[in-house]
């Protein structure tokens, strides 16, 4: 999971044939090194077309997701299992390196109350199932923490390493979010220090989810401190133009973040190349 790579929403939300011819070459024309397909609707997905589609354009992929609500591991763990285990198994049909994002909830999933040491079971119940699933298939596993107004399980770097530690695997990452992280750490260099050990991915989001550089996100302080920790993992641009409203319900995104994709392409990614080498990172 190496390299400078894109979120798949930038071009679609919806990965059937249709999405993949436009997103893959699109992907590829902005010299990327991978794309992260978002697997919303596993059993749709044409394994064998996307994964000759990656081959043709010389792109690698990783694929994430949030779980449904009939789904979600604080509740029905074994719901959990299956649906991880459906989804990593289409991931690695595609030639994914790994599933991620909020494999350990859902994207709008909050009970009005603190987490509670029962739903935590759950969660690392389903968690080592999943991660054994995808050690199985030759995949990593990876945990997103997502900001309090889109799940009350997990929102910082300490509490997916305190999960991580919880379920005990060796093939579970810790991935963070820029986005998330300005608005749940104490500044997104503590985030990074405090998961440094897991982190192996990162979401490059503004502070609106809109252009990179063109909100309020600390760029150096990010990028200073993965040089620091000697990051080696993907670093993901994200950025959600082209969101269906189950999507946009759970994110919280009521208007346009960014004009078009072109705008967020050809400005943002950029400039998020350019910290990307002034640091050394790519």
């Amino acid at each position: 999971m190496q390299g400078f790579g894109v979120h798949t929403s930038m071009w679609t939300m919806n990965w059937d044939r249709a999405g993949a011819e436009r997103t893959i070459p699109a992907a590829a024309e902005y010299e990327l090194d991978f794309i992260e397909i978002a697997l919303l609707n596993a059993p749709a997905v044409d394994t064998t077309h996307t994964r000759r589609l990656l081959d043709l354009h010389g792109l690698r992929a990783v694929a994430s997701l949030g779980l449904p609500e009939p789904a979600r591991a604080s509740k029905d763990p074994e719901a959990a299992i299956a649906h991880l285990a459906q989804a990593i198994d289409v991931a690695a049909a595609m030639g994914c390196e790994a599933l991620t994002g909020v494999t350990f909830g859902g994207i709008g999933e909050r009970t009005g109350l603190p987490p509670t040491e029962a739903e935590y079971d759950n969660i690392a119940r389903a968690l080592s199932a999943a991660a054994d699933h995808a050690k199985g298939a030759g995949l990593q596993l990876g945990i997103e923490p997502v900001n309090r107004y889109e799940n009350h399980l997990i929102n910082t770097g300490a509490q997916a390493v305190w999960m991580i530690e919880k379920v005990g695997s060796d093939n579970i990452f810790v991935h963070l979010d820029t986005y998330h992280m300005n608005i749940e750490e104490k500044g997104a260099g503590n985030g990074i220090l405090a998961a440094r050990e897991h982190l192996k991915y990162i979401h490059l989001s503004e502070s609106d989810r809109g252009t990179p550089g063109w909100g309020t996100c600390d760029w150096d302080e990010i990028h200073a401190t993965l040089a620091a920790i000697g990051f080696k993992g993907g670093l993901a641009m994200e950025s959600f133009i082209n969101m269906p409203p189950e999507v946009a319900y759970g994110l919280a995104v009521w208007r346009p973040v960014a004009a078009n994709f072109e705008e967020v392409m050809d400005n943002g990614l950029p400039f998020l190349k350019g910290k990307a080498r002034q640091y050394g990172l790519i």
